[in-house]
């Protein structure tokens, strides 16, 4: 399948989606920073399955609907920054949805994830993280789980990883730098993680009206193993 991460930069990019969908024949579509009462219910044949509500700036997922079928959808609202509780700009920072592929009846979850702001600490960046994979993992017993988003941590990566390992997932960055706006924190901001799937490629697409780039995942639930 194919997974489309794109923080829209305060819904600015949102005429992109259309083109963006057709070009890579992308199966799902999760968006940060929209607007969501301006979200359509179909975007280029993908179908709203969820947006958030209590955030300024949202969460959404889209799909299609003759692929997956939507089982269960969970909203989380994270540790908050300084910037959270001033400005509120998220509520909701991680939107997730159990999913059933039609054809081969395998489940997993695909979630978007924002991270708070390069005003926040890695650390606490280090935490909603943790706390949102912890929330997938109880959205089914050892289901596929793939989270892609804005992680907002441009710098010490490794340390990430090494986290992420250790809580038993993978986190995977795409073959080019996905921020491009401030001249020091240039470079990965957007990145997938996932456990019980294999990422074939993580693609960083051109540049549009967002600071953001948007990446393409392309990735598959690993094959269960048969007696």
């Amino acid at each position: 399948m194919k997974v489309i991460s794109y923080n829209l930069n305060k819904h600015k990019a949102f005429g992109e989606l259309d083109a963006l969908i057709e070009s890579t024949g992308a199966d799902i579509l999760c968006l940060q920073e929209a607007v969501s009462e301006s979200l359509p219910d179909e975007i280029a044949g993908l179908q709203l399955v969820e947006a958030t509500a209590r955030n300024r700036l949202g969460l959404a997922v889209y799909l299609r609907r003759n692929t997956f079928a939507a089982l269960e959808v969970r909203s989380l609202a994270l540790k908050k920054s300084l910037h959270d509780r001033v400005l509120k700009p998220a509520e909701e920072r991680m939107l997730a949805v159990r999913l059933r592929d039609i054809d081969h009846g395998r489940e997993f979850i695909v979630a978007s994830f924002h991270a708070a702001p390069l005003t926040a600490l890695n650390s606490l960046r280090r935490k909603q993280i943790a706390a949102a994979l912890e929330e997938l993992s109880g959205l089914g017993d050892n289901l596929p789980i793939l989270m892609v988003g804005d992680y907002n941590y441009p710098v010490f990566k490794e340390n990430l990883s090494q986290k992420v390992r250790e809580a038993g997932y993978e986190l995977s960055l795409s073959d080019a730098r996905t921020y491009t706006r401030y001249k020091f924190f240039k470079g990965h901001y957007d990145f997938a993680t996932s456990v019980g799937f294999d990422i074939d490629t993580i693609t960083t697409l051109p540049q549009g009206l967002s600071d953001h780039l948007p990446i393409l995942v392309t990735a598959a639930p690993k094959a269960v193993p048969t007696e």
